[in-house]
């Protein structure tokens, strides 16, 4: 797990994380207490080691502990969120009918 590799860049509105001198990201916004999760870019040369699900699972721990509702617009984390139905009371309503 490299969790603690993590770093939020308040100023861009991202989580990020260097693996092999390669950033991985993850994009979002803030408004009116809720969280718009954006994209979620792992490039491919550090690909196929879970660093989007790491990355996925870091800010919506970080929005439950900020009082955020979550809008999944990235297909990546709302797919995401539908294999880690824990996550499902975060998620602002109208967007979870999209998660099926």
């Amino acid at each position: 797990m490299v969790d603690s590799l993590i770093n939020l860049e308040t100023k861009r509105a991202s989580f990020n994380l260097t693996i092999e001198n390669t950033r991985c990201t993850l994009e979002f916004s803030i408004e009116n207490d809720t969280m718009d999760i954006r994209s979620v870019r792992v490039p491919e040369s550090v690909g196929g080691r879970g660093l989007a699900g790491q990355l996925t699972r870091h800010a919506l721990d970080w929005a439950q502990t900020q009082t955020l509702k979550v809008i999944p617009t990235c297909p990546y984390v709302a797919s995401w969120v539908q294999r880690h139905p824990e996550f499902l009371p975060i998620i602002v309503e109208s967007s979870r009918d999209r998660l099926g």
